[in-house]
């Protein structure tokens, strides 16, 4: 029993071949289409607000040196959500409870801020690795730490996406079984377990949201110092 918890982690496949490129495309027809007019209807109105909303929120610790990244930012916050959101349907795979997918997010973006950094003031990113007025005696001890420090940024960036929501998805598999076995002997407590899995769903879908903005948030903040 316990390893059938884990069995909605797995990859889903068709025939030998792996469906995890549907689930992360599909997201993308969920987005608004290109149209002539300004104003198409309100789902699309509300599509727009929210993504005007969400690009203000990520660009607002940058400078104008930083707005270049604006549409991969807003991109990356979009296709998250999205996926995290659907991820909590019936019957459906989250691509970020896989570690490989969150890393192959997180270490490439925070490469390239790293490397933008490097290339546009080098002084300064490898100033960060030793700060001002540190005594000579733990200079080597301060840079191994801070080199360190910023070698897991990727690390952590990937693991608390995954973390938090496969913890997640475990407690509403565990609390829906138990208010499934507890419905024929003792429906007064499946009753309250169902409230407390009603409860938890909705806790997850905020989770889901914040996880998203927060994964965008500290790459806009690891950009930030690095231009």
């Amino acid at each position: 029993m316990n390893l059938s918890f884990f069995d909605q982690f797995s990859s889903p496949s068709l025939l030998g071949v792996p469906l995890v490129l549907i689930s992360l495309l599909f997201p993308a027809l969920l987005l608004p289409t290109l149209d002539n007019r300004w104003v198409t209807n309100r789902l699309s109105t509300l599509q727009l607000w929210f993504i005007n909303l969400t690009t203000k929120q990520l660009l607002m610790p940058l400078d104008k040196k930083g707005h270049k990244w604006a549409l991969i930012l807003t991109s990356l916050m979009i296709f998250l959500l999205l996926i995290n959101l659907l991820g909590l349907l019936p019957y459906t795979f989250t691509p970020t409870t896989q570690l490989s997918m969150s890393l192959a997010l997180a270490f490439p973006l925070w490469l390239a801020t790293l490397l933008t950094g490097l290339r546009n003031q080098p002084s300064a990113s490898l100033g960060h690795l030793l700060p001002e007025g540190t005594p000579t005696p733990l200079i080597p001890a301060l840079i191994l730490i801070e080199t360190t420090s910023l070698l897991i940024r990727p690390l952590a960036l990937g693991v608390r996406l995954t973390a938090n929501l496969t913890a997640g998805h475990l407690l509403i598999q565990l609390i829906s079984t138990a208010t499934t076995a507890l419905f024929s002997t003792m429906p007064a407590v499946s009753l309250l377990t169902l409230l407390v899995l009603f409860l938890l769903t909705i806790l997850e879908v905020a989770v889901a949201m914040i996880q998203a903005y927060v994964f965008v948030l500290l790459l806009s903040l690891y950009l930030q110092e690095n231009i």
